[in-house]
């Protein structure tokens, strides 16, 4: 190594270069079930008038008042009460970033159950703060007596709750969630990434709480490509974290297809409506499966538990199947795989290779 790019190194932090990089697998000819995508594309009419639609934004200027008319769109979808603000992210990940930057004070916690997205504990650390994770029960509900007693001991500036959770894909306890809101000496955010395949939300939760936040994705609605996230609470909250998004940080032709995809909202309401119902065949034929446990899901996704996950993992991986092998996360999810909710086609698919995985994987 020279001299020269040693001493650039050097200037890195070294919790930085300790660190491992966010992971992103590649599919490439596989059956993609890891990452929660919605596998409906438009119809070719509706890909034809997107197509025509961005072929007439005016690319070579910077974003402008159409970014405002997504953020009002996604406020009246999202039923917004009065007073409250709404802002827009590069997907949820940036708006983790943004508001771990925003408490970033000397000292300041930020609170989660774990296992959970690994990105609240990655964005607390790039940002210097305390990271602490509280675990779950064995059936992964919140242990209430635990996140009651580490917010009276840590004084979290932020508590995130993900709502279904990732990766277990469950909803939490309403009660036990509110009174750890009531608990909480800062903000709450509510995490609905998944909220287009869950049974309720947080948005009652987020009219009563000043502190509560609820943040949502359009990658879940269909637009995973697309990269639009945003965060809704109190208004002068909002318009603080506001202050720390880059400027132009959602693109012109990203801001024309969030709105062209609001204009067809009842088309995304049926292919979610059809995942739901996908996923509850795909339990029960899971559920049949021997020496395979099936839990609850409220989301896209569906955990199971297996005698020895990496090697089933492995073995689906050369049938042509990628799941994710969350076996390592966490020790809650030991023997643990999350499956993403596909096509009947896909489904049906990763079935067969996980009846044949089962037959030679030792049980």
């Amino acid at each position: 190594m020279s001299t020269s790019l040693s001493n650039a190194l050097n200037c890195l932090r070294d919790d930085v270069r300790a660190m491992h990089a966010y992971q992103v697998h590649s599919a490439a000819g596989m059956l993609k079930l890891d990452a929660m995508e919605n596998p409906y594309r438009l119809s070719p009419a509706l890909q034809q008038a997107l197509g025509e639609r961005l072929g007439q934004v005016a690319i070579n200027r910077y974003p402008g008042e159409r970014v405002q008319v997504l953020a009002q769109a996604l406020a009246t979808h999202a039923g917004l009460p009065a007073g409250k603000g709404l802002m827009l992210g590069n997907g949820s990940d940036e708006l983790i970033s943004l508001l771990a930057m925003a408490i970033c004070k000397p000292g300041a916690t930020v609170l989660a159950p774990v296992p959970g997205f690994v990105m609240y504990e990655l964005s607390s650390r790039y940002q210097g703060l305390r990271f602490v994770g509280v675990d779950l029960t064995a059936d992964f509900e919140l242990d209430e007596a635990a996140m009651l007693a580490a917010i009276e001991r840590e004084q979290p500036a932020l508590i995130y709750l993900a709502y279904p959770n990732n990766p277990t894909a469950n909803l939490w306890d309403p009660l036990v969630i509110e009174r750890i809101v009531q608990a909480a000496p800062g903000l709450v955010v509510m995490d609905e990434a998944y909220q287009p395949f869950a049974s309720r939300d947080a948005m009652a939760l987020m009219a009563r709480y000043p502190q509560v936040l609820v943040m949502r994705t359009m990658s879940k609605f269909g637009l995973a490509g697309v990269r639009i996230g945003y965060l809704m609470g109190e208004a002068e909250l909002v318009h603080h974290f506001d202050k720390l998004r880059p400027p132009y940080n959602i693109s012109v032709l990203n801001a024309e297809a969030g709105l062209f995809a609001l204009e067809h909202a009842e088309v995304y309401a049926a292919q979610a409506a059809e995942l739901r119902q996908e996923r509850s065949r795909l339990q029960s034929a899971l559920a049949g499966l021997s020496g395979v446990q099936v839990f609850p899901s409220e989301g896209n996704m569906i955990l199971i538990r297996v005698p020895d996950a990496n090697a089933l993992h492995a073995d689906l991986k050369s049938r042509g199947v990628l799941v994710k092998n969350v076996s390592a996360m966490h020790r809650l999810l030991a023997g643990c795989l999350r499956l993403t909710v596909g096509t009947p086609a896909e489904n049906d698919g990763m079935l067969a290779a996980l009846q044949g995985a089962l037959g030679s994987v030792p049980g």
